[in-house]
């Protein structure tokens, strides 16, 4: 006999209404990568230390890893998914590549989450507040300069944008 709980949840995920049947004891980041098949979050150390599953629910950021699907019932999540297809963050994303800030991969939808999250914080942010902000975010290749660099061109085109 299966002895798994499951549980009925309903929230809104990238701005659809998503109804399922989960396990109670699934993570966010495997319920979006492995039921919804939304896999831009990545589950790295499942500890929530790097940083990978970094998404936000309720607008503010979040570890899938550490959160329960069944945590957010009746919330808002948005994935890198979601908000790289509303155009949010396209200035980040062209700025990630403009600088070779992407190398392989496996962090950069955290970090262009993140990124985002604090330039909205603060717009005039400054490569030691930026490393600073990024710091939970784990990322073996690039030694985070391009990244910081990524970060600062974009900051610096929102501002000249919303001065002009």
């Amino acid at each position: 006999m299966d002895a798994r709980l499951e549980v009925d949840i309903s929230l809104i995920v990238n701005g659809v209404p998503v109804r399922r049947r989960v396990e109670a004891r699934k993570s966010l980041v495997d319920f979006l990568r492995e039921d919804l098949e939304l896999t831009g979050s990545h589950a790295g150390c499942e500890q929530g230390v790097c940083g990978a599953c970094t998404l936000r629910v309720d607008g503010a950021l979040a570890r899938g890893c550490l959160m329960l699907a069944a945590q957010c019932d009746g919330s808002r999540v948005e994935t890198i998914e979601g908000v790289a297809a509303s155009g949010e963050i396209a200035d980040l994303q062209r700025a990630f590549a403009e600088a070779n800030a992407l190398q392989c991969g496996f962090c950069t939808p955290a970090m262009l989450l993140t990124a985002d999250a604090l330039l909205r914080d603060d717009p005039a942010l400054d490569a030691a507040s930026a490393r600073r902000g990024l710091s939970g975010n784990y990322c073996p290749c690039t030694g985070y300069h391009a990244i910081v660099e990524a970060v600062l061109t974009a900051a610096r085109v929102r501002r000249e944008a919303s001065h002009g």
